[in-house]
């Protein structure tokens, strides 16, 4: 396997693309949060999750499915069938997204007052023009995945974000003296600027791919290609886009929609419990901070599964079940291994992190009771949403569909049905609980059909290291909680609540993030002979641990 298809390359580009995105969308926050406060970014929030949903829909789950598709025929050397596909999915997320946008533009009425928050039209109507450009970006990233080309991904990602963060706060700055409406309008219409900067992105690298293409395909080949294209219609290309997209599309905007679910239902099951404006003010506490952190951790799942799909796809058609079996033990070992201490950092240090990224500049006792246990909760369930993900990769890899639907119906009714009965008794960590415990049911149905369709059985790690797995968890909790509780009592270098929130977080994730890896290897978890799966610069890092605990890499 060249490096051009290696699994870790691929992830590694993805990753860093993805934290790079991740951090810019977290520092939007922190100015939005301050100008609009978190009543404001209730709207903005439920705004951003609806454009999500429909976005996923207006794609149709067709870039993964491309992805698959030209993937196996450029293998083949069928170079203008893949571009005939490519262009049939082009003209379909080009109608998508016109019908999409005019969908949420004139909806937004409706669904904000069917959710008791009415300001949320202008911010909704704001986005609705992404969804113009962004399903054929997404289409153009499902092309770029399929010929294992993923800087195009990455580099977009990282561009869309910078423009859209800056439109954000600068739009909200400006036209917060008009209204807070209109600023939050100003907030969500950055996405649409995004926008615009990644299709410029991705057109600048399909223009260099096309002339990379011309010069490398032989014209005989090509020739006798582009015949046989002719007799593959656009019909024949969307009935095997849908019959592979229909399933991704659900098991795709599961988490989305999970999300939307949240943003959608907790002002009407709060607001008689603790009142319709404290629950609005909780609401934004969920969708302005607690989303964006929790997001963090499952960066590299998302990064795994795209990289996995045509992996898993290729050595599945081959029957190459012990590459299969290979992968799937690596990649869920992977995504565990390196989510659980984002998880922990995140959770430990919430009070800090929350203190120092948002603080509480209106002074509001909600947001002093809420908004660190919320941060926590739902950053917990992110273990079991990264399992949930990076299993059901696997699974679209081998054409499993109809397991990942089943999966998805089962999850969102648990969801569905624990927010309802759990929110009478706790509250908002009731409706979080329902969240983690519908990511935990996909996780248990993904991982038992994995299981009864390899028949070379794949190994994620064996009893001993779960054992040591779970004692390294407990000595970083009690060490972090130790932090914690001695940092809020004695360290206060500047005297004001954010600059020593700041200095507090760094130290509880910069103690407990080095001390990880160090119990990984002291624990057994990992073993020297594990780094040669790592990608070098990790490898680099782990050198000088490995020399401390007098140990070596051979």
């Amino acid at each position: 396997m060249s490096t051009k298809d290696s699994l870790v390359k691929g992830t590694l580009i993805l990753t860093l693309a993805a934290l790079v995105a991740r951090a810019l969308g977290v520092v939007q926050r922190i100015p939005l949060v301050y100008l609009l406060g978190d009543i404001g970014m209730a709207a903005y929030g439920i705004a951003f999750n609806l454009y999500s949903v429909l976005l996923v829909v207006a794609t149709a789950g067709i870039p993964s499915a491309l992805s698959k598709m030209i993937s196996e025929r450029t293998a083949l050397g069928r170079h203008a069938e893949a571009d005939r596909i490519y262009k049939a999915a082009l003209l379909f997320a080009a109608i998508a997204g016109v019908i999409m946008t005019l969908l949420l533009y004139i909806g937004a009425p409706y669904f904000a007052e069917s959710i008791i928050n009415p300001q949320a039209t202008l911010p909704i109507r704001a986005i609705a023009p992404a969804l113009l450009l962004f399903p054929l970006i997404a289409i153009m990233r499902g092309y770029f995945q399929g010929r294992r080309m993923m800087m195009p991904n990455g580099m977009s990602q990282i561009i869309e974000q910078v423009f859209r963060v800056a439109t954000s706060v600068a739009l909200a700055y400006l036209l917060l003296s008009h209204s807070l409406d209109y600023a939050v309008a100003g907030a969500s219409f950055g996405g649409v600027i995004g926008s615009v900067a990644a299709a410029a992105v991705m057109l600048y690298y399909a223009m260099r791919l096309k002339r990379s293409d011309s010069v490398e395909r032989s014209s005989d080949v090509q020739k006798q290609s582009a015949a046989a294209s002719q007799q593959l219609s656009f019909l024949t290309i969307y009935a095997q886009l849908f019959k592979l997209s229909v399933p991704i599309v659900i098991f795709s905007m599961t988490v989305t929609l999970i999300y939307t679910i949240d943003s959608s239902i907790v002002t009407l099951l709060l607001k008689d419990v603790i009142g319709e404006e404290p629950s609005r003010e909780i609401l934004g506490i969920l969708t302005g901070r607690a989303q964006s952190l929790a997001g963090i951790p499952i960066i590299l799942a998302v990064a795994l599964s795209q990289s996995i799909v045509p992996i898993i796809s290729s050595a599945y058609s081959q029957k190459d079940m012990e590459q299969v079996a290979a992968q799937t033990g690596k990649v869920l070992q992977l995504s565990i291994l390196s989510g659980l201490p984002m998880v922990l950092l995140i959770c430990l240090a919430a009070r800090p992190i929350n203190g120092f990224i948002f603080g509480n500049p209106t002074g509001s006792p909600i947001v002093d009771e809420y908004a660190a246990p919320i941060i926590m909760a739902l950053t917990v369930s992110a273990i079991f949403q990264i399992v949930m993900q990076t299993s059901g990769a696997v699974l679209m890899g081998m054409g499993r569909m109809k397991t990942l639907v089943i999966g998805v119906i089962v999850g969102i009714a648990v969801k569905l049905i624990g927010s309802y009965v759990l929110a009478a008794y706790f509250g908002i960590y009731g409706i979080i609980a329902s969240t983690a415990l519908c990511f935990i049911v996909m996780t248990v149905l993904n991982l038992q059909a994995l299981r009864r369709t390899q028949t070379i059985p794949f190994r994620v790690l064996g009893a001993r290291r779960w054992l040591s797995l779970a004692l390294t968890t407990v000595i970083i909790c009690v060490i972090g909680v130790a932090l914690d509780v001695l940092s809020r009592a004695y360290i206060h270098p500047f005297g004001s609540l954010r600059g020593d929130d700041m200095v507090q977080a760094v130290l509880i994730c910069a103690v407990t993030g080095a001390a990880y890896p160090v119990l990984l290897f002291l624990t057994r978890v990992m073993t020297v002979s594990d780094l040669q799966h790592l990608p070098g610069p990790l490898r680099k890092l782990a050198r000088p641990i490995l020399a401390r605990l007098g140990m070596s890499e051979r």
